[in-house]
């Protein structure tokens, strides 16, 4: 009984911590293929109320960067290429 326990707790062991090895390396520059670039802004774009103009930019950020930080907002951090891309005027180019 007790050797059953102890293997299920290893079990358990590898398997968080391969769950968080997979988790960390998602995401990041150059982490996404450009095919992937729509299903990824689709979702990144889902809760805004100005879907078209997001979905615009998201779509050329992603092409040139390879990356869309996670969630429907904030997480920029994740893509440097998005976070530091900006207009004209110095204000984000990526949603």
């Amino acid at each position: 009984m007790a050797k059953l326990s102890w293997s299920f707790i290893a079990l358990l062991l590898f398997l968080s911590l391969s769950f968080t090895l997979d988790v960390s390396n998602a995401g990041g520059e150059g982490s996404l293929k450009p095919e992937q670039c729509k299903p990824a802004c689709d979702y990144r774009c889902s809760a805004t109320s100005h879907r078209k103009p997001c979905l615009f930019f998201c779509n050329k950020c992603c092409n040139k960067c390879l990356c869309v930080p996670s969630g429907t907002y904030g997480h920029k951090e994740e893509c440097p290429c998005y976070d530091q891309w900006k207009t004209k005027e110095g204000k984000p180019k990526c949603p």
